[in-house]
């Protein structure tokens, strides 16, 4: 055969392996399981029956919940651009001394595990709460969490635009005799628009399918969808319901998802923007002054204060400080709520987190090449829709489509553990396209061409061309993974094994007993998950290209 022709059919076919392993992969773990839940929820007796929606809806206590999930979700919204929207001003108006650290540090409460969050006001505003407040089992637990987790979204990505935006603008407005309000509301506001819906869209959809943070603060009063859908399966074992508000929770995520884009094609404005050096400019009077310190307080009270009492309350004793709670950790001691020591908790995250990371940057690769490479222009945008799709479904969806799908041959995965390291792999793809295809589209493909006259096959320029200048975006990918892995909880409390549980499991479960020993070694388990959290996110700002990886 022509040497020429088999490098054409070599090429097609390895295009064809790069597109067809993640839609397989995607269409396997999660298609067929969304498909199961629409099924199951829409003919509950083997027939069609869209009545059945209209029916489970049509009671009193799960139109609360609905209502719930709702309205809490748009407060929390408010509450968290109110809150972070000075805060963006800030960061990007004022040059002041740490303002780099602190960029940096603001993004730790978005990565850590519900879970963790949970555990934090737990024990800020719980039943031995320092500040002499108890606020669990109340919607204002719930609200300050959301806060909590989301402030970093909306401070990075307003404070991200905002900090390009040109000043000069405003001042001109001011000169024309308008006042700081009616610049900042005609001339600021509207450039700013854009981000700022990007954000609240964002914190809109993760405090509605909030779960982690609702199941440990909100008590038997307050449930989410996400709340109801595990209560429905896991406890009340009614997986007909629980499929119906599992197909009316993605419709409303798909519903937000379209309100949003439509929004953004139509108040989207052409910018021209400026580097950040420019328009950032030093204290200037009391004014900023306050104002800073008045922000600078919010961070410590709102973000550092429950990760401070939380490590503080696993180092508490009976008798003063101690590590008691650590040591207990290696031990499986009666009537414990888990079935082995809970340190293994800690092994088994590691090796789900390792091996989903495997998973998932097998496939993100693959994904990201197809979308970068040349002569995908028609199709990347809809394999890139389609492999994003996952990062907009909740976990709890995830996890449910999986308990009630991956359950008869071929695929019967009920007594596998790869259910979970699938499971979190599915969640972590995205993040690891999102990494990939900025740094594949910036390789000049001058390149790889010089490489392929020189003689080298398909395989040897992806090795000695695209892998080393790809390799810190390859690590970042890698650590965003295993960030997520190790802090996935709602589709692993479906489909984690009583023998096997991962850390965010061992903390709930804690949390679930009575006594300070339990929340001790809760507490210390939360810190042990933020630490390895936290040190991976570090390690990726230093593998990180350029803002590759930001918000």
């Amino acid at each position: 055969m022509d040497e020429a022709l088999l490098r054409v059919i070599l090429r097609r076919l390895g295009r064809l392996l790069l597109v067809g392993v993640p839609l397989a992969f995607l269409t396997i773990f999660f298609a067929y399981p969304v498909a199961a839940i629409v099924l199951r929820g829409l003919r509950p007796a083997g027939q069609w029956d869209l009545g059945v929606v209209g029916e489970v809806l049509g009671e009193p206590a799960l139109r609360r919940v609905l209502w719930f999930t709702t309205w809490q979700a748009a407060v929390s919204t408010l509450l968290t651009v109110v809150v972070a929207m000075p805060a963006a001003w800030c960061f990007a108006r004022l040059e002041f001394r740490g303002k780099r650290l602190l960029w940096a540090s603001l993004i730790v409460p978005f990565v850590l595990p519900t879970v963790v969050v949970g555990a934090a006001f737990l024990g800020l505003v719980g039943p031995r709460s320092p500040l002499g407040v108890d606020l669990r089992g109340t919607v204002w637990a719930i609200l300050l969490a959301h806060v909590f987790f989301n402030y970093a979204v909306v401070v990075r990505t307003v404070g991200g635009l905002w900090m390009h935006l040109d000043p000069h603008l405003e001042e001109a407005a001011r000169v024309l005799g308008a006042g700081w309000w009616q610049s900042f509301r005609r001339v600021t506001w509207p450039l700013l628009r854009p981000a700022v819906a990007a954000a609240a869209s964002i914190v809109f959809l993760f405090t509605f399918t909030s779960f982690g943070v609702v199941l440990i603060l909100g008590g038997p009063r307050y449930r989410t969808l996400e709340v109801e859908i595990y209560t429905q399966t896991a406890r009340l074992l009614n997986l007909d319901t629980a499929a119906v508000l599992a197909l009316v929770q993605l419709v409303a995520v798909v519903a937000v998802l379209f309100v949003y884009a439509r929004y953004q094609e139509r108040r989207s404005v052409s910018q021209l923007l400026r580097p950040a050096t420019e328009t950032a400019r030093p204290l200037a009077g009391w004014r900023d002054r306050a104002l800073l310190g008045v922000n600078l307080a919010v961070i410590g009270v709102l973000l550092a204060a429950p990760l401070a009492v939380l490590v503080g309350r696993s180092l508490s004793t009976p008798g003063g400080w101690g590590l008691d709670a650590y040591r207990a950790l290696d031990t499986s001691r009666r009537g414990s709520v888990l079935f082995v020591a809970p340190l293994d908790a800690v092994r088994n995250s590691l090796l789900f987190a390792g091996a989903a990371t495997l998973i998932a940057l097998v496939v993100g690769t693959m994904a990201a090449f197809a979308i970068a490479g040349r002569g995908a222009a028609r199709t990347a945008r809809w394999i890139d829709t389609f492999l994003m799709i996952p990062l907009g479904t909740s976990a709890v969806t995830v996890g449910f489509g999986f308990l009630i799908a991956l359950d008869r041959p071929p695929l019967d995965l009920r007594d596998s553990l790869a259910l979970l390291p699938i499971a979190h792999a599915l969640v972590a793809v995205p993040f690891v396209i999102r990494l990939l295809v900025p740094t594949l589209r910036s390789i000049d493909p001058r390149l790889r061409e010089a490489a392929a006259v020189l003689g080298a096959r398909p395989a040897r320029v992806w090795r000695e061309v695209d892998l080393p200048l790809v390799g810190r975006a390859l690590l970042a990918a890698a650590g965003f993974a295993f960030a997520v892995s190790l802090g996935e909880f709602g589709a692993t409390v479906f489909l984690a094994r009583s023998q096997w549980p991962t850390l965010p499991i061992a903390i709930y479960r804690f949390l679930g007993q009575p006594g300070p020993l339990n929340f001790a070694q809760a507490a210390a388990l939360s810190t042990i998950l933020m630490g390895l959290t936290v040190a991976v996110m570090l390690a990726i700002e230093r593998v990180r290209v350029g803002r590759i990886g930001e918000f």
